[in-house]
């Protein structure tokens, strides 16, 4: 049996039938891409999370070297509830040169372009890898990425690049504004409301 092919379109459709949205199973997009890979002798890893409900995947197609580079799609995407679409937002729909439909731009295609594209990456002849990681929960917390990144650790993988095909307008981001989070006590001196005097109101101080 021929190993599936997908154009990027076909794949498009094929990932967001898969109903993802975070607060669901991503299991069955997994096993799907697991699949896939293994019909084109590429070997996969699945983390699972401890629950068994969500995991990521990763996979690696060439020569295990340091170096090469890790393409990374998250494959949970936010919820249609209460929303009006046009289209069944779980069947892509192409519409005057558009794609439409839940996690087309974020971030279903980049993922689905790059697992179109694998037959090519196979018959290539690497002399450096191409690291393929897929993770879940990003949309409430990046929740899978510590487990993909220790995942990828344990396994030494070393990419001189990653590329997140978050939707950037086409255009290259290369560094994130981050975040930065700290906790302040403030401690005051407990007293009766009719003596105020006689304490002191951390709130205030706050």
């Amino acid at each position: 049996m021929s190993a599936p092919i997908y154009t990027p379109c076909q794949m498009i459709k094929k990932l967001v039938s898969f109903d993802t949205t975070s607060r669901n199973s991503n299991l069955h997009l997994i096993n799907f891409v697991s699949d896939y890979l293994s019909h084109h002798s590429i070997e996969s890893r699945i983390i699972t999370d401890d629950s068994g409900t969500k995991a990521n995947l990763l996979a690696t197609i060439g020569p295990k070297v340091d170096g090469g580079v890790m393409l990374s799609g998250h494959t949970d995407v936010v919820p249609v509830d209460g929303q009006h679409w046009d289209t069944n937002p779980f069947i892509a729909t192409k519409t005057d040169d558009r794609i439409y439909g839940r996690g087309t731009a974020d971030m279903k295609s980049f993922s689905a372009i790059f697992l179109a594209h694998l037959p090519k990456f196979v018959k290539a002849k690497l002399k450096r890898p191409i690291h393929l990681a897929l993770s879940y929960d990003e949309e409430v917390g990046c929740l899978g990425a510590p487990d993909l990144i220790n995942a990828a650790i344990s396994l030494n993988l070393r990419p001189k690049l990653v590329i997140i095909g978050e939707p950037t307008e086409m255009r290259v981001i290369n560094r994130h504004k981050s975040v930065l989070s700290y906790r302040t006590k403030i401690t005051g001196v407990e007293s009766h409301s009719a003596y105020p005097d006689q304490g002191v109101n951390s709130i205030f101080f706050a």
